[in-house]
């Protein structure tokens, strides 16, 4: 059995991973990928005016919140040098999770049960700040599950190899102030082999590096079915 059908048979039922008393009727999907002609109307290297753009799309929707992004081209990382090498095929700009968009302080859930693997945080411009990765070993396959933009508090009481119960609420999404200058937000991600990374993993690559994160950080909507 391939990764990605091993994991699209973990669960029938979609799976919450924040705010546990929002109903999945709530959620609508975003495109912030560069074909959005909406994101020529505001500024976006600004993360006030990300927030104010992301309030009105779900006001005007009578939804809670937002989801969407994986594998999008977005020209939001263009602001930020943590992002940029020499070369096309060297800019990283492609999204490889799942972003949900949502209010400061929203509870972020565990998909599975698992282990507290590493924690961190990534304080460059555009990073994820605040960062949690939980260890999983289903059936004798493990993998990883990375939780990154969430709160300082989330992360300052955690300890390495702590059980962790699916379901369970694991940190808190964080302000712009601390989140690496977004609108509020989770960046959910799936990652087969962590490699050498504690608290963080690349979570946009370049169009040079797209085969290998295509294999190693499956579509995390395989586990949500959102």
């Amino acid at each position: 059995m391939g990764f990605n059908t091993f994991l699209k048979e973990l669960s029938k039922a979609p799976i919450k991973v924040v705010s546990p008393s929002v109903d999945f009727d709530s959620y609508v999907p975003i495109d912030l990928s560069n074909n959005n002609k909406d994101l020529e109307e505001f500024d976006i290297d600004c993360s006030t005016s990300w927030s104010n753009y992301l309030q009105s799309f779900l006001k005007s929707r009578h939804k809670l919140i937002a989801f969407g992004g994986y594998l999008e081209r977005r020209s939001l990382y263009n602001r930020s040098e943590y992002f940029h090498n020499i070369g096309f095929f060297n800019t990283r700009n492609i999204h490889l999770g799942i972003d949900l968009w949502c209010k400061e302080g929203t509870p972020v859930l565990a998909v599975f049960d698992g282990v507290i693997h590493s924690f961190s945080d990534n304080t460059n411009f555009g990073d994820y700040g605040p960062t949690l990765v939980v260890k999983h070993c289903i059936k004798n396959v493990v993998f990883y599950s990375l939780y990154g933009h969430l709160s300082r508090l989330s992360i300052k009481s955690l300890i390495k190899n702590t059980q962790i119960t699916q379901g369970q609420v694991v940190g808190f999404t964080g302000s712009s102030k601390v989140n690496g200058d977004y609108a509020p937000h989770l960046h959910f991600q799936i990652i087969k082999d962590i490699q050498h990374y504690l608290g963080d993993y690349p979570g946009v690559t370049s169009e040079l590096d797209l085969p290998f994160y295509i294999e190693n950080c499956p579509d995390p909507n395989l586990i949500l079915k959102l």
